[in-house]
């Protein structure tokens, strides 16, 4: 597929994979994107998943033709896209592979060479002359991994913007960008906002008309609208208006709650309520869920004297996230001594700028006059 006159898409969808990394439901699968400059050098933009060895070697020689490449550019030593670094260089052998300095000691410990005799090692604001083409390569350090680099090509105002504004999905799915987009970024790049912000600090210097992402669609219209969400992820601002109860209900009494507050905020107008059992939902959605809106309740049962497993790592997730500015409230249920609020608080307290709710819902056992006056309250408050 051509991207522009000298760049070409060599990448692969995987449809195999069920969990990507080892535990983000993927059903559309996913894409490992690879890319060719054709140009009086060439460079080979990373490679792929070693399930599609050979594959992507197929793409690449046919774009290729009866010449050799010049550069193997990695721009992230994560297996899904630096598998194949070895079997490449084994097969070009003239070709010299350029990355970050750090990304050499990963392939050592990954292939067992450092390749140190046909590297070059390049850093923030370091250049390749291709001919016509002039890469130039941008430190984007834990994004999300220490040795990322990305790479402008000035040329055709390209950004090759390694694992940033990927998503989850091969690129024969139809499906909706921001959705598995945001959960991508939430479950993968999500710890690192101050990181992705300082990268989009340096992209806003950039004339940017395409963008080449290794997961996920090429990205050539409406580039605001994602760098827009970019900023808002990144910035752990809030994307919509809503709130997110996330509850775990042993035999229906906190459930029971958790959906009387959904329904007295709707019937108050809220713009966006989402109901989620913990248990029998996708964690990573969950977790995109509270990300996404701006306000949180938290519903759960004290349960050998901590909280519901579930809820635990409900809060785990968000904790290793550094979620920060939103407003919480609590629901929370004990037969004989209720503890589930100020165990979350205790969990959270690391989190910045959040405001609690006045009213937490405290169930005794199940729910009574007095906790539906808390529940009406506790709606009031949030919407």
């Amino acid at each position: 597929m051509n991207i522009t006159n000298d760049i070409f898409y060599v990448g692969v969808n995987d449809h195999q994979v069920d969990l990507f990394e080892g535990q983000y439901v993927v059903p559309n699968g996913m894409a490992y994107n690879s890319y060719v400059i054709k140009d009086e050098k060439i460079a080979v933009m990373d490679t792929v998943d070693q399930n599609f060895t050979e594959e992507w070697l197929g793409k690449v020689a046919e774009v290729l033709g009866d010449r050799l490449p010049d550069y193997l550019v990695v721009q992230h030593m994560e297996p899904d896209h630096a598998a194949n670094i070895d079997t490449f260089l084994q097969k070009y052998p003239q070709a010299v592979v350029v990355s970050s300095a750090k990304a050499f000691p990963m392939m050592k410990n990954f292939f067992g060479s450092d390749y140190a005799e046909r590297r070059l090692v390049v850093g923030e604001g370091d250049t390749l002359e291709l001919g016509t083409h002039t890469l130039t390569f941008v430190a984007a350090p834990m994004v999300h991994w220490p040795e990322v680099i990305v790479t402008y090509d000035s040329t055709d105002k390209v950004l090759f913007s390694a694992d940033g504004f990927g998503k989850f999905g091969a690129l024969d799915a139809e499906e909706d960008w921001a959705c598995e987009a945001r959960r991508y970024y939430i479950g993968i790049v999500g710890k690192y906002g101050v990181q992705v912000q300082n990268l989009l600090k340096k992209a806003a210097g950039l004339d940017i008309q395409k963008i080449l992402p290794l997961h996920g669609p090429i990205l050539t219209e409406n580039l605001g609208y994602y760098i827009n969400l970019y900023d808002i992820w990144s910035s752990y601002g809030v994307e919509s208006e809503g709130v997110m109860i996330a509850y775990t209900s042993v035999y229906g009494h906190t459930k029971k709650a958790a959906e009387m507050l959904a329904a007295k905020l709707e019937e108050k107008g809220c713009p966006k309520v989402v109901l989620s059992d913990l248990a029998r939902s996708d964690m990573a959605e969950n977790v995109e869920d509270a990300f996404r809106y701006g306000k949180l309740v938290l519903a759960t049962t004290t349960y050998n004297a901590d909280i519901f497993p579930f809820m635990k790592e409900f809060i785990n997730h968000l904790t290793e996230r550094a979620y920060k500015n939103r407003t919480i409230g609590f629901i929370e249920n004990g037969s004989w001594a209720p503890n589930a609020a100020k165990t979350m608080k205790a969990m959270l307290e690391g989190c910045k700028n959040i405001t609690y709710t006045d009213t937490t819902v405290r169930i005794l056992s199940a729910v009574n006059e007095a906790n539906e006056a808390e529940i009406e309250k506790l709606a009031a408050e949030l919407c």
